[in-house]
């Protein structure tokens, strides 16, 4: 098992690679490691690589080369991996959520991992219920529970994304652009939210963003990527205007990226309030 550079790390990664095909690179050993409790901003362009390393964490995205290791063990395949993305949700840019049901059956995906799939199939016990209308209750939207998500505003389905993976009750929730689609002030209120409730609950939180004003307001460490590589890693404070020309470009650092889509995430089980 790769040995963590860092006091209190949770999950790092060792010369990781990310070639995609066609020969794209996309991450360049890249080494870096993630504190717990930290709310850490991954911070850059699209197709800088941050996506890519977001989703190396929980090998949603397979490296070419190097390791990511958990306090489970290295993330190749089997029980460390398995156990490890039960306790890791995920929040996406485009919600990812079912449509057609209701706030609080989405919620409830978040609690499938704690079943077998066989159990899945059926209604989920009552104290998932419980669970999972605690979780919506922490992101304002209690009221909102029995409501189709269809029904709901952008920022209302992006709590709700927020609801679904604490119902996992997570020691590490991985954002990818979770704000990208949203208005300046909802994602003020969204991103303001995750941080609360990750730090009250004790938990890692890991966010790509492309927006530095986010970064400086909401991070307690910012990890810059430009060209698939970490070029810098420190506290929002110490950014500088060189480095900001690094990982921008020279492109205006309130400028929106437009970030890649995400791949559909599919929930097939039986959601239905028992």
């Amino acid at each position: 098992m790769t040995p963590h550079p860092i006091q209190d790390a949770v999950l790092w990664v060792d010369r990781l690679s990310v070639i995609y095909p066609g020969g794209v690179t996309a991450l360049s050993d890249t080494s870096v490691a993630f504190r717990r409790g930290e709310f850490t901003v991954l911070l850059g362009l699209s197709g800088a690589g941050k996506s890519t390393l977001l989703r190396s964490l929980n090998r949603l995205v397979t490296p070419t080369g190097g390791s990511v290791t958990s306090e489970l063990g290295e993330l190749g395949s089997g029980s460390a991996l398995r156990q490890h993305r039960r306790r890791t949700a995920m929040i996406f840019q485009h919600h990812q959520l079912i449509e057609r049901q209701s706030a609080l059956a989405n919620v409830l995906t978040g609690r499938l991992a704690f079943h077998s799939t066989l159990r899945s199939l059926f209604p989920l016990p009552r104290a998932d219920q419980e669970i999972a209308l605690s979780c919506l209750a922490r992101v304002g939207l209690a009221d909102k529970a029995l409501s189709r998500v269809d029904k709901l505003s952008g920022g209302q389905q992006q709590r709700v994304g927020i609801a679904r993976a604490l119902a996992q009750q997570p020691a590490i929730i991985l954002a990818d652009e979770p704000v990208a689609s949203l208005d300046p002030a909802t994602s003020v209120r969204v991103l303001g939210l995750l941080r609360d409730i990750c730090k009250e609950d004790g938990i890692t939180a890991i966010v790509s963003l492309h927006q530095l004003e986010y970064a400086r307001r909401f991070a307690d460490r910012v990890v810059g990527l430009a060209d698939s590589q970490i070029v810098f890693d420190a506290a929002p404070s110490e950014l500088t205007d060189a480095q900001l020309e690094r990982i921008y470009a020279g492109r205006s650092t309130t400028q929106p990226a437009n970030a890649p889509a995400e791949p559909p995430v599919m929930l097939e089980p039986s959601l239905e309030m028992s």
